[in-house]
């Protein structure tokens, strides 16, 4: 059964970090792209940030590029998104996703994790 699960989120600070983990399992992890996306309340789930497969390239969201970090490990199905210099408006509920479109378009999702930055 293929399965993502997300980790990592709580409450912090404006300025504060935090790192969200994605563990990921039931599939052949180094064949999909990773992502992480978010969503507010009442709004669309936007993408945040994108790692190639072999982890080679990486693209982020405007509005966290410089702060935020994804990154991968292949060997131990782990996906990682490190957050510095929260903002309140990076308050959203997180996914990770995995994308494959070699032999069809396969997207999976996380449940989600709660990252909620207020003073």
């Amino acid at each position: 059964q293929v399965q993502l699960v997300e980790s990592g989120g709580g409450l912090v600070q404006p300025g504060g970090s935090l790192r969200l983990s994605c563990a990921a399992s039931g599939f052949i992890v180094s064949n999909y792209a990773m992502s992480w996306y978010r969503q507010n309340s009442g709004k669309e789930r936007e993408l945040v940030a994108a790692i190639t497969s072999a982890g080679g390239a990486t693209n982020y969201a405007d509005s966290v590029k410089g702060r935020f970090t994804i990154s991968r490990d292949n060997v131990n199905h782990m996906v990682y998104l490190q957050m510095n210099s929260l903002k309140p408006e990076d308050t959203a509920v997180y996914y990770c996703n995995a994308h494959r479109s070699a032999w069809g378009v396969t997207d999976y999702w996380g449940q989600g994790t709660q990252v909620t930055v207020s003073s």
